[in-house]
């Protein structure tokens, strides 16, 4: 297959995904290393496709129902499962983590959390690494898309009930 062909089934197979795709499974799909679908990602991307690489494999964002809302939190590394426990369990997906960087500015890390058995993969992988958090003393904001307004202010609700919404 071309090279070419390869990154067209790509974007049709990541298109059609209702989950992440990670890169080693492309790999096998298409029967070469790693190192060569993420260069395909990354030529894809420069040509304009919304492929974003979450802990679990790429994804494209899709236009949801709903709404989108952002919200503030801080708390330490103890607190990002409740925290992300909370946000799916009103039926928000948690699109991102945002954080300030004093060099880098807005640095965004796509997560696309949808489920608590996602936040549990999502908390192993933590496990080996360190959450960007930790670059702000634990402040950071997360994208939600919610199903509608009252999902939103249930999961704000419980985000303060546990302790990790950031207020005034």
């Amino acid at each position: 297959m071309q090279a070419k062909d390869r990154r067209e089934a790509i974007l049709n197979r990541l298109s059609s995904a209702d989950q992440p795709v990670s890169a080693g499974a492309l790999a096998a799909d298409f029967s070469v290393s790693r190192q060569v679908i993420v260069g395909d990602i990354a030529l894809l991307r420069a040509s304009g496709a919304d492929i974003s690489a979450t802990p679990r494999g790429y994804v494209i964002r899709r236009e949801m129902g709903g709404v989108i809302h952002k919200v503030a939190c801080r708390h330490d590394s103890a607190g990002m499962e409740a925290e992300l426990n909370a946000m799916v369990d009103h039926g928000c997906t948690v699109l991102d983590v945002i954080v300030e960087h004093p060099i880098y500015g807005q640095l965004t890390g796509p997560l696309a959390l949808s489920s608590r058995y996602d936040v549990s993969q999502f908390i192993a992988r933590s496990a080996e690494t360190r959450p960007l958090s930790l670059l702000t003393e634990g402040i950071h904001l997360h994208t939600l898309s919610c199903p509608d307004e009252a999902a939103f202010h249930r999961c704000v609700e419980q985000l303060r009930t546990i302790g990790v919404l950031l207020e005034d």
